[in-house]
């Protein structure tokens, strides 16, 4: 065992709410193969629009529904027997049987499609969902620039990419920022959402300007940032990350700006926020996750980020 795996405590994959796909990926009829919480699944779309995420091997014969499957109407058909599945995971027809087994039935996750993703609702328990993802005013707003899409495939768990929103002091020594950040934190909904104000100043092609951000952070899967006073132009991030496994995450982000300055600050904002990541990357890729850190008194943030991150798991974690 080498001294980082010594280092490194597991994190276990969390509860919530979690994107498995562009919208625009899947039309109707289309399937799609989805590898998420160290599980296969299929994702489709029916005939009449609706998208449905199911475990991904048939219950006949084990074979897999998104490598030749066909979406029947509302049903998603196996491609080795025929047989066919319809959004809940019941089997509804058997081509040369008419008695359909009891057990003849796949796993159904919960589906959400919002702000141009789908999202699927995952519970180690098996409990129903508790909370939204948020409808975002901004995308699709006629005042706000044509979404853009952008992901990446991170090799570190989940948790370390929330909590690096949640943490202001690294922008000032990985980002550049040339002043400490001052950061306020506000828990909504029972507890459930966590608001953070960050004031800090941010310099730009265009001046140094006092910027704020607002991040509201839903579970460790969904996290929007909202940027003001950058040239009197709206800015936001929204960000969608699902668990391939418990050290990979498949990271995707929304960027949008207001048309006012969409030609100016809107470029450099989404190529800013890119290379924001890349230098984060080099952090993430070689750290170790410590599940009882020595926080200073001005790790206030980090402290209250850990502890409400907790309510996401089945299992203790640190």
């Amino acid at each position: 065992m080498s001294v980082r795996e010594r280092e490194h405590t597991e994190l276990p994959i969390p509860n919530g709410w979690f994107a498995v796909a562009w919208s625009h990926e899947l039309d109707p009829g289309g399937v799609r193969r989805v590898r998420c919480f160290e599980e296969e699944l299929v994702l489709f779309r029916t005939r009449s629009g609706r998208a449905a995420v199911l475990d991904a091997y048939c219950p006949h014969l084990g074979a897999h529904l998104a490598e030749g499957g066909r979406v029947v109407g509302e049903t998603l058909r196996c491609p080795f027997h025929g047989w066919q599945f319809d959004t809940s995971g019941a089997c509804t027809a058997i081509p040369y049987c008419d008695q359909i087994p009891p057990r003849a039935r796949l796993r159904a996750f919960e589906v959400d499609e919002r702000n141009g993703l789908v999202f699927v609702w995952r519970h180690a328990e098996g409990k129903p969902p508790d909370w939204r993802v948020p409808a975002l005013p901004e995308i699709g707003h006629p005042d706000w620039t044509e979404p853009r899409h952008v992901e990446l495939t991170v090799p570190v768990h989940m948790q370390e990419l929330h909590e690096n929103n949640n943490d202001p002091v690294h922008f000032h020594f990985v980002h550049g920022n040339p002043e400490m950040p001052r950061s306020e934190i506000e828990l909504r909904e029972g507890g459930r959402v966590m608001h953070m104000t960050t004031r800090h100043r941010r310099e730009t092609p265009y001046g140094t300007f006092d910027a704020v951000l607002e991040t509201e952070s839903f579970g460790l899967g969904v996290a929007t940032v909202r940027i003001v006073g950058i040239a009197e132009a709206g800015l936001l991030m929204f960000s969608a990350s699902a668990p391939l496994d418990r050290r990979t995450t498949l990271m995707r982000w929304v960027f949008t700006v207001t048309r006012n300055l969409a030609d100016t600050v809107g470029e450099d904002f989404v190529q800013g926020l890119q290379d924001g990541v890349r230098q984060d990357l080099r952090i993430w890729s070689h750290k170790v996750h410590r599940a009882r850190p020595v926080l200073c008194a001005a790790d206030e943030t980090l402290a209250l980020f850990r502890q409400w991150a907790r309510q996401f798991y089945s299992e203790p974690v640190g």
